[in-house]
């Protein structure tokens, strides 16, 4: 069972003698989400090819879709993260001003 290690710059992912690192969680999100993304379009247009199998495509396709508008999210919620201690760091420059 691999193990996740949560550090503050790094997310560590251990598999055995294998180590994954990934710089920030929001990009191994990120990843994730293109990742099955892409597997999810692809199984989807194999799917869709055929009309017993068109309706779970067309459901793979909707779930994709979904994971499209996830983009962008992921990214607000990782610039939000980097503007909220830019904030921490702007008070303290203020308060010393004082």
């Amino acid at each position: 069972m691999p193990t996740i290690k949560d550090e503050k710059n790094f997310l560590d992912i251990q598999m055995g003698t294998y180590e994954v690192s990934f710089n920030k969680k929001y990009r191994f999100i990120a990843l994730m989400n293109d990742f099955t993304l892409g597997l999810e379009f692809l199984i989807g247009s194999v799917l869709f090819l055929f009309e017993s199998t068109q309706t779970a495509g067309t459901i793979l396709f909707i779930i994709g879709s979904a994971q499209l508008v996830a983009r962008p999210i992921i990214k607000i919620m990782h610039a939000f993260f980097f503007s909220r201690i830019s904030n921490k760091t702007m008070d303290k420059k203020i308060s010393s001003e004082d």
